[in-house]
């Protein structure tokens, strides 16, 4: 975490919220990712985990590596063939 300033933030959550640490710290992290405001290495140094095993977890959070609606990777694949 060498490249972080480092800000600890405390949340208070409804009794209901049974996520873990490591969850809020994924989905957390994959939100940032998808918004591009940050790398996926950042996002899994976040976590606390390597790049892969971040990016092998984002589609249990519901992210995606790749943000593309259908019709804009159908227009990228058009354009490559």
């Amino acid at each position: 975490m060498d490249n972080f300033i480092i800000m600890t933030l405390t949340i208070e959550l409804p009794k209901n919220i049974k996520e873990t640490e490591f969850d809020l710290k994924m989905i957390l992290a994959g939100k940032l990712f998808e918004l591009g405001k940050v790398s996926s290495g950042e996002a899994a140094e976040m976590v606390g985990i390597s790049k892969r095993n971040f990016l092998k977890n984002l589609d249990k959070y519901g992210f995606h590596y790749f943000n593309f609606s259908e019709d804009e990777l159908l227009e990228e694949l058009r354009s490559v063939g």
